[in-house]
């Protein structure tokens, strides 16, 4: 106890040390607050990229050794650069810095006989986190270092707060996703995550709008939240009295739009579902659906096989991921393989010689799989699936051909009605995607509106209602369409390797402070 009585005198001296020297400042008019721009012409990387090599024998505390010392094509010119101290240290009359911009890092080389007396005395007074501006001249170090040789220091922002000690970093991985400023900070991987995760979802559209889809947005408030299986959050509108849901899924919207005419249209965007958090769940994600006319589900196979192999090129330079240790290939083929199949393989329960529920009752107690009363033959079935077969899809699957019961906006397969035309797209044991082709018929998709509505009322809180607007829709007529919907946020943490959600959202949801 004494320990953290100790810590938090200590952290109120070191904020108060920075606030007296914000109004001394602010005393000799050099307020950093009042500075409203700062004209940088250069960033680290613009410094240091081309540069060439020299080696060289420095001697280091009487000690000779071999360095390797970068050189500019800059060498010799003057530059502004700008950023945060991330580290300062002063030896008599010479002091050095390192700042932090968007590209990386650069030394600033800080004498007194070029700044003069006053301006190294502040340059001195200055903390880890301000921000500065800096000029001076390109050069290299006796001991290789590239650095600025400045003459010039302006102080663009005064840190009020210390950042965490550089040696132990900030390591709470709750206050990181709290704190993700601070994370981005002092974490160059985080900032190396989230830029590529930019990068994959503009890949993402690159790729689309050259395919000839059209992106547009739909509406988050919505009044009926269909399109998935999920509990909806719900909210008030005032101004109409009204109460409305977030919507779940972006998919009936997007398939009205294929029945005005937009024959290939997606849209990337947050939708929420009212579940629990872990690894691979949050409560807001990203999903990208997209909807092409007068394709099927196999249209929806090919298109998500070369975007998923298109996507990890651009971004990663290679097909070849590593996650968590695990190698998967995405150059490949992607297997193919229907969910009968599937459990048939991994659990040894041909569903094909299975005619009943109550047949299918009885495996599924003969294989300790657990099940509810409401389920049905085809929910048994799914039941199978997630007990037995998902951890094994390791390297790019798509699992085609589910049962009705779980699949209530999707086209019957002609052959076979207890089955339809859908699949998941799975990686590392995880969905990564699901995709189907849409059911058009508007009479059968009625009768399973009213079939979700029944489990509604048996207390299935993620089953759909009709929504009227939609059937409208599909009176008037939606052609042959194939539609998917992927999960951004896991496709990033695969091809960043990142082990949570959380690691790729910038500012995931959190229990509230005083909950914990």
């Amino acid at each position: 106890m004494e320990g953290i009585e100790n810590n938090v005198k200590e952290l109120s001296e070191i904020l108060q040390v920075r606030r007296d020297k914000l109004s001394e400042l602010q005393n000799e008019n050099r307020d950093p607050f009042e500075i409203t721009k700062y004209n940088r012409t250069h960033t680290s990387k613009e410094i240091s990229e081309n540069c060439t090599t020299e080696e060289r024998t420095v001697s280091v505390r009487g000690e000779e050794k071999q360095v390797t010392a970068l050189i500019s094509p800059l060498d010799g010119q003057n530059v502004s650069v700008a950023g945060r101290i991330m580290s300062k240290r002063g030896m008599g009359k010479v002091g050095f810095a390192h700042i932090a911009d968007p590209d990386g890092q650069i030394q600033l080389f800080v004498k007194k006989d070029i700044l003069g007396e006053d301006e190294y005395n502040r340059f001195k007074k200055l903390d880890i986190g301000d921000i500065i501006g800096a000029e001076g001249e390109v050069f290299t170090t006796q001991t290789g270092e590239l650095s600025v040789r400045v003459n010039k220091i302006t102080l663009l922002t005064k840190s009020l707060m210390p950042l965490p000690e550089k040696f132990h970093g900030m390591t709470n991985t709750d206050l990181r996703y709290r704190q993700r400023y601070v994370d981005l900070i002092m974490n160059r991987d985080v900032k190396d995550t989230f830029i590529k995760r930019s990068k994959i979802i503009s890949t993402i559209r690159a790729y689309l709008n050259a395919q000839g889809f059209l992106e547009v947005e739909t509406p988050m408030l919505v009044s009926n939240a269909g399109g998935a299986a999920a509990r909806p959050f719900e909210t008030h509108f005032n101004a109409l009295d009204e109460d409305f849901k977030l919507r779940i899924s972006l998919e009936l919207y997007l398939k009205r739009l294929i029945v005005g005419g937009l024959e290939k249209v997606y849209e990337i965007g947050r939708v929420f579902r009212n579940e629990g958090l872990d690894t691979r769940h949050n409560p807001e994600f990203t999903l990208m659906e997209l909807y092409q006319a007068y394709t099927d589900y196999h249209g929806m196979m090919d298109l998500t096989e070369n975007l998923y192999r298109h996507v990890a090129t651009e971004v990663l330079g290679t097909t070849k991921i590593t996650y968590n240790g695990i190698e998967m290939d995405l150059g490949k083929p992607f297997e193919r393989i229907t969910m009968v199949d599937a459990v048939k393989k991994y659990a040894g329960v041909d569903f094909n010689e299975i005619k009943t529920l109550d047949e299918a009752r009885a495996v599924a107690k003969e294989h300790h799989v657990e099940y509810e009363e409401i389920h049905k033959k085809g929910d048994i079935l799914n039941l199978f699936f997630e007990d037995f077969v998902e951890e094994h899809l390791v390297q790019p699957t798509f699992v085609m051909d589910h049962p009705i019961e779980i699949s209530p906006l999707t086209k019957k397969k002609p052959e076979n009605p207890e089955y339809v035309e859908r699949f998941e797209f799975f990686m590392n044991g995880w969905e990564m995607a699901n995709a189907y082709s849409e059911l058009n018929d508007p009479i059968d998709q009625r009768a399973r509106f009213k079939a979700q509505e029944e489990l509604l009322a048996q207390g299935n809180e993620e089953a759909n209602t009709t929504d009227e607007d939609f059937m409208n829709a599909l009176e008037i007529g939606m052609p042959p369409t194939g539609g998917i919907g992927f999960g951004i946020d896991r496709m990033c943490m695969l091809l960043t390797d990142s082990a949570a959600i959380r690691d790729v959202l910038l500012f995931p949801t959190m229990k509230p402070l005083e909950k914990n």
